[in-house]
């Protein structure tokens, strides 16, 4: 995925333009977010004009995180922040192309767009749930960054519907996969407790030599 490979690629080369710009990190969050709506809007009037607009709400989500940590802006609600508003987006985005798709009598548009939108959320659910009880999950083969672009290229170029037969099939597996992970790294927290409890149960009975002694 690319934000789990070149997360903080643009840092460095971009840090002197971040250490410039004088709002805050969350108002850029809030403006990408505008930005999104905008062009969740324009996808029913004009493809091509709302995978340009997609674009630059892209560039803002991706600024936002960029000027936090260049300035040491960083914080929790921030990061909460941006993660709620990344949802709406998606949800108005993928809501306007299943409205692109009924106005043009495309079902199988619609359907496969419907499952691509269920896909996306279930994606950064499993994610937040995991790390919820303490298991990271950042595995799969797409996440939002990945979503936008290809979004992006469908709008622009005219492939909308095979985009979203892509982003169905990939955003589902993903979420196998993600419950797949969380399952092995629990079986795998499971058996080393079992192990440090088989041990401290043999110490406490005495055939395991205390070493402090």
């Amino acid at each position: 995925m690319i934000s789990a490979k070149f997360g903080r690629f643009l840092d460095k080369p971009l840090a002197p333009l971040a250490r410039r710009i004088p709002i805050s990190p969350s108002a850029l969050t809030i403006l990408g977010f505008l930005i999104m709506v905008v062009a969740a809007i324009s996808i029913l009037f004009n493809l091509v004009l709302g995978g340009l607009l997609l674009l630059l709400g892209g560039i803002f989500d991706m600024f936002d995180g960029i000027v936090a940590r260049v300035n040491s802006k960083s914080t929790k609600f921030g990061a909460f922040l941006d993660s709620t508003l990344d949802r709406y987006s998606d949800s108005f985005t993928f809501v306007a192309v299943i409205w692109h798709f009924f106005e043009g009598n495309d079902l199988a548009g619609v359907i496969f767009t419907a499952g691509s939108l269920v896909g996306a959320l279930l994606t950064s659910y499993v994610r937040s749930r995991s790390e919820g009880i303490g298991i990271r999950c950042d595995v799969g083969l797409i996440e939002r960054p990945e979503r936008v672009i290809l979004l992006i290229i469908g709008c622009v170029a005219g492939w909308l519907l095979y985009i979203v037969i892509v982003l169905f099939f990939l955003g589902h597996i993903t979420v196998i996969q993600r419950i797949l992970h969380v399952r092995k790294m629990n079986r795998l927290e499971i058996e080393t407790n079992e192990q440090v409890t088989m041990h401290h149960a043999m110490r406490y009975e005495g055939t395991i030599p205390d070493k402090s002694e």
